[in-house]
């Protein structure tokens, strides 16, 4: 969207990006003008990462040309790109902790004179960009392990400035922020538009938009919908343009049975990461907990299952406190947990899969003191038929097979002892979409069964299609509840922070 006479800062037109059979980015055109804020927004696997990785460098694309101040650019790797003035700042900071900010900000560039380091130099600019960020002089030659997050962040962004970007690309800044930090980084942003910087600014947090953006271009299923002037949109017009009015999957209804919650939480609160979480889960029920990225919903199901303590509030088991001190103590109380990364949390790969289905539940296999391996493969086999894991043998490794039915096999893992509660986090990432309806199924049947399921997702048709109830986290806490017929655009709207969304106060 060009001013008349305006030379675009970076004008992207026509890209693709294939990675095999999966195609990332299928048609992308993008337009950042000079000393704006530019925000991309697109839900999970819309393309937004991949078109960074190829803006900064990281990746090239299959077709399509980039423009930066109106040259067409071939941008080949991130030298290149910092050569043309991009630069990029993750949301992890990517710093060495046992270096000073100035080595930080130098380094691999230091300034030099008759073949040595300036250091005198060197720290005068330092100082000059966290005078620009807010930040006290005195950082200069103080370790980056020593600093906070927020300082952290501030430093990868002088980083960034001290190699004269002109465009400065920012991937969920705000993710890790406290509201006061929020304010400093979007004054920071200001300032540097105000000299001439552009700002490609990705964020889930549709409402905080409206404070730094003056322009929004939205992704959706590998394509740019379009590009808008922020005063032409609302948090809810975002969101349907990121959604596009893809109906949910028609769900099983069932009935809830009105029992008393097997799990509540009650204000439950870790310093740093979530606090006031009010939840509860009947028999046979499916919650979800939904909340975007940086919401501190991830960090929830840890405390529940026992990997991390509560520092607030209580957890109670059939209306009995209890504080599951370790895994093995939860699992112990009848909670069990599907972990989000199952490479690294919840499989031996180079073991059978008789192997994993029974680790952690040895002293139910064993006699004396001695695992019965002929139990043992006896009930690997009926979890393998139950939960329809496509393999020659319980003895297979389980590294050998696909994503999702390795993926069923950590979930057979938790179902050797019936629990009273399971947690999901993430129970279809980065499977097929076959494996993903077998595993909703196997949810289904849990639920109907009797279990109470906790699921933590930020996969939000998948909440739709599996819950009775999905209640939405955001900033840490819980907030509005919806019920079965919730539509895509109000959960997602008001876990983007959308002012006066439906739903249901609490739990």
């Amino acid at each position: 969207m060009d001013t008349a006479g305006e030379t675009a800062r970076l004008r992207i037109t026509g890209l693709a990006k294939r990675f095999g059979a999966v195609r990332a980015i299928r048609h992308a055109d993008l337009t950042v003008r000079p000393g704006t804020v530019h925000a991309l927004v697109g839900e999970n696997g819309a393309g937004k990462s991949t078109l960074i990785k190829i803006v900064s460098g990281a990746e090239s694309p299959d077709a399509g040309e980039v423009e930066f101040d109106g040259r067409t650019v071939h941008v080949g790797s991130t030298v290149d790109a910092m050569r043309l003035g991009v630069a990029t700042v993750y949301q992890e900071p990517q710093l060495f902790g046992e270096l000073t900010v100035a080595e930080n900000i130098f380094l691999g560039r230091e300034l030099r004179r008759a073949g040595r380091i300036d250091w005198a130099r060197q720290n005068e600019r330092v100082v000059a960009l966290l005078d620009l960020l807010e930040l006290p002089a005195r950082y200069a030659t103080v370790g980056v392990a020593t600093l906070s997050i927020a300082a952290r962040q501030q430093v990868s962004i002088a980083k960034a400035l001290a190699g004269d970007a002109r465009l400065l690309i920012l991937d969920e800044p705000s993710a890790i922020l406290t509201d006061a930090e929020i304010e400093v980084l979007f004054r920071v942003i200001r300032r540097l538009t105000d000299t001439g910087v552009s700002v490609l600014y990705i964020s889930h947090r549709l409402d905080e938009l409206f404070r730094i953006a003056d322009e929004v271009t939205v992704m959706r299923d590998g394509s740019t919908i379009g590009s808008y002037p922020i005063g032409e949109l609302t948090v809810r017009r975002i969101a349907e343009l990121m959604v596009g009015g893809i109906l949910t999957e028609t769900r099983r209804a069932r009935t809830v049975p009105d029992a008393e919650p097997v799990l509540a939480l009650e204000k439950l609160g870790r310093t740093g990461r979530f606090h006031d979480v009010t939840v509860a889960v009947r028999p046979g029920e499916v919650v979800s907990l939904y909340g975007l990225v940086g919401s501190g919903v991830a960090e929830i199901a840890a405390t529940v299952y026992g990997m991390d303590r509560p520092t607030a509030g209580r957890i109670l088991l059939d209306g009995r406190p209890v504080a599951p001190r370790s895994p093995r103590h939860a699992q112990k109380l009848g909670i069990a947990l599907l972990p989000a990364d199952r490479t690294k949390q919840g499989m031996f790969g180079f073991q059978s899969l008789a192997f994993n289905i029974s680790a952690g539940h040895l002293p139910m296999l064993s006699r004396a003191g001695i695992v019965d391996r002929r139990r043992e493969r006896t009930i690997a086999r009926q979890l393998i038929d139950r939960l329809a894991v496509r393999t020659p043998s319980e003895r297979q490794p389980i590294a050998a097979l696909s994503g999702g039915n390795a993926q069923k096999v950590v979930l057979a893992r938790q179902l050797v002892e019936r629990p009273a509660v399971l947690v999901l986090e993430e129970p279809t990432q980065g499977v097929d979409v076959g494996a993903k309806e077998e595993i909703h199924r196997i949810i289904d049947e849990l639920a109907e069964a009797g279990t109470a399921v906790l699921v933590v997702t930020s996969d939000l048709p998948e909440a739709l299609r599996i819950s009775d109830r999905i209640q939405v986290v955001r900033g840490g806490t819980t907030t509005v509840a919806f019920g079965p017929d919730a539509t895509q655009v109000d959960v997602l709207a008001a876990a983007a922070g959308a002012p006066g969304d439906a739903g249901e106060e609490g739990a």
